[in-house]
């Protein structure tokens, strides 16, 4: 067996369902609601069910790892006309993926030299990929923790000099998750500098990148910044992005990987071995999605709801501030986190995460510690039911 599967901890939802099973039975009258995984609940755009009926010829067929042509020249319009750069080219700098998920761990190991006794750099609290793919790569991760000052973002002046020149690799994640934080072009300005300082690549993980709460002000990408710093070549940066939260198709694993054509070659040659290729149908299916803006402004005003509903019943109660982007709310509690929300479950039957389990203890500090993350994917009168369940529950702790 690969020992290094024993370097991996337990998944965050693995670690909530044991924490729950301590919890109480919840009241028989108050109906559940989880607010705890990242799951869209918002109806799949018609285009999409549409397009997956008239492609179902192509289950006769396998697909070519480097994916649809077409698709790829959909998705680099797409990245052309949202980020307002020169379209990438479908060629060399874009790869059709399964969703952010198994693109982020394969690109990992594609990146990694388990030789060198090589850092992955990575925020703190995190996406639990970045971790596992860093371990199972030969790998040590190194954590930044998130500075509530800086709008829960990473001061990466704090990373010794003697991390980076270890380092081979730094994954960021704009929209955040948790806390919906977006990186400014100062900050990218900072990553780009140590990056051709360093020689590490950049893993850009924007899967929230379409759930912003002001319409004028969408969030900057990664490849964005790179063009508006004069870095066209996109060296040494990779963008993942995904269908799942902005078109509300989790079930279809559908995304895809932009950038460095350097870095993208070798991926390609990863993926001819790894069969990590959309089939025919997906292909099709997501053609659609990325070519239709209209379900995409629809989701986000659904999202801009709940917030606008929810916020001015936990704001008075609870620690919590309307995200930059994301569906998170990223809440302070009066007690640990993992005891709020196992007794929030008891009391109230809402499911929450703790954000403990989303971070990692550095310097003797889990900046998840006595937070919760509330994830507004369920419909709206749920999500304002939940908020005055919870904000009573508050009220008497």
């Amino acid at each position: 067996m690969n020992p290094r599967l024993d370097t991996l901890q337990p998944y965050p939802f693995e670690k909530l369902r044991l924490l729950l099973a301590q919890a109480g039975t919840p009241p028989a009258s108050l109906r559940a609601i989880n607010l705890s995984i990242g799951e869209p609940k918002h109806a799949a755009p018609q285009c999409v069910k549409d397009a997956i009926v008239g492609a179902l010829d192509g289950l006769s067929s396998y697909p070519p790892t480097k994916g649809d042509p077409k698709l790829r020249q959909a998705i680099s319009q797409w990245l052309g006309k949202r980020y307002g750069i020169p379209c990438p080219d479908p060629e060399t700098q874009v790869l059709p993926a399964l969703g952010s998920r198994e693109a982020l761990f394969a690109f990992a190991q594609v990146v990694l030299d388990s030789t060198k006794n090589g850092i992955v750099v990575c925020p703190n609290p995190f996406y639990q990929i970045y971790e596992g793919a860093a371990l199972l790569g030969g790998a040590t991760p190194y954590y930044v923790n998130s500075d509530p000052t800086l709008n829960f973002g990473c001061d990466w002046s704090t990373v010794p000099t003697d991390i980076w020149t270890r380092t081979q690799l730094l994954f960021v994640c704009s929209p955040g998750n948790p806390a919906g934080n977006v990186m400014t072009l100062a900050e990218w300005q900072t990553l780009f500098d140590l990056s051709d300082r360093y020689g590490f690549v950049i893993a850009s993980d924007e899967c929230y990148s379409e759930i912003y709460l002001d319409e004028a002000n969408p969030p900057m990408g990664g490849m964005q910044a790179a063009v508006q710093l004069g870095r066209t070549d996109f060296r040494n940066l990779v963008s993942f992005s995904s269908l799942s939260k902005r078109s509300n198709v989790p079930g279809m694993r559908s995304g895809f990987v932009a950038g460095d054509a350097k870095l993208m070659a070798k991926f390609l040659l990863y993926r001819t071995y790894h069969g990590s290729a959309l089939s025919p149908v997906v292909s099709a299916a997501s053609i659609a999605a990325w070519q239709d803006e209209a379900h995409v402004i629809d989701n986000r005003q659904q999202y801009r709801a709940k917030f606008d509903a929810v916020l001015p019943i936990l704001q008075p109660v609870l620690d919590v501030k309307r995200p930059d982007a994301s569906f998170y709310l990223w809440a302070g509690t009066k007690g640990p986190d993992a005891d709020v929300v196992r007794d929030l479950l008891t009391h109230t039957n809402v499911t929450t995460l703790p954000g403990s389990y989303v971070g990692r203890t550095v310097n003797g500090v889990n900046p998840g510690q006595n937070r919760i993350r509330i994830a507004l994917v369920a419909p709206l009168a749920d999500c304002v039911e939940a908020a005055h369940r919870i904000a009573d529950f508050a009220r008497k702790g």
